[in-house]
């Protein structure tokens, strides 16, 4: 059974932007670039009716596109370090769309994401990697921020059970106003990033 959650892709440039923050920390697994994404909310391993009631719901969401920019650095785990991942410059548009998933997810009675939603790209898994050497990486790379671009669409991914997850598959996307469909289809998918990265 897959695992199912909704996203935000990340396009090249801010791919490849991210890619230049890999290497330097032992004990670090990499995301493989074309697995870059911002998780808007997980949903887990859901049955197949559940998944069509999902993509139902998500049909009707209607809300703009807007600008993201990703900026700074930090760690999940603070004595056990466990990941480092990329932050994001606060967005309205993309806490309101992420909140609307989040009302859908219950109407559909679907179990609450235990943690607060905290917007960031994933960029390395870590396994029994200090703290310090953490506090060295990040403080290296504090000032780091991509160009802002334009979030044309949100998708629905899945995953298959997986050792630091991956490979993400796009199984739905849905355009946000004020993007035409060209637009969002040209919009950087995990399948057109993976053949850029390759």
């Amino acid at each position: 059974m897959p695992r199912l959650f909704t996203a935000l892709e990340i396009p090249r440039d801010a791919a490849l932007s991210l890619s230049l923050l890999r290497g330097g920390l032992s004990g670090a697994r990499w995301i493989d670039v074309e697995n870059y994404h911002l998780t808007l909310r997980f949903f887990g391993d859901i049955e197949g009716h559940v998944a069509d009631e999902i993509v139902e719901a998500l049909d009707r969401v209607d809300r703009p596109s807007f600008q993201l920019t990703l900026s700074g650095v930090g760690a999940f785990g603070q004595k056990k370090p466990h990941s480092i991942w990329a932050g994001v410059i606060p967005s309205p548009e993309m806490n309101a769309l992420q909140a609307e998933i989040e009302r859908i997810s219950k109407r559909l009675g679907l179990p609450s994401d235990p943690r607060k939603f905290t917007p960031h790209v994933t960029l390395a898994r870590l396994r029994n990697t200090s703290p310090l050497d953490v506090a060295h990486y990040l403080s290296a790379r504090g000032n780091f921020a991509t160009v802002p671009f334009r979030v044309g669409r949100f998708v629905l991914m899945s995953s298959r059970d997986s050792v630091g997850g991956g490979p993400y598959i796009v199984e739905e996307a849905w355009p946000l106003n004020g993007v035409d469909a060209r637009a969002a289809s040209r919009s950087a998918s995990a399948s057109e990033a993976s053949r850029i990265m390759r």
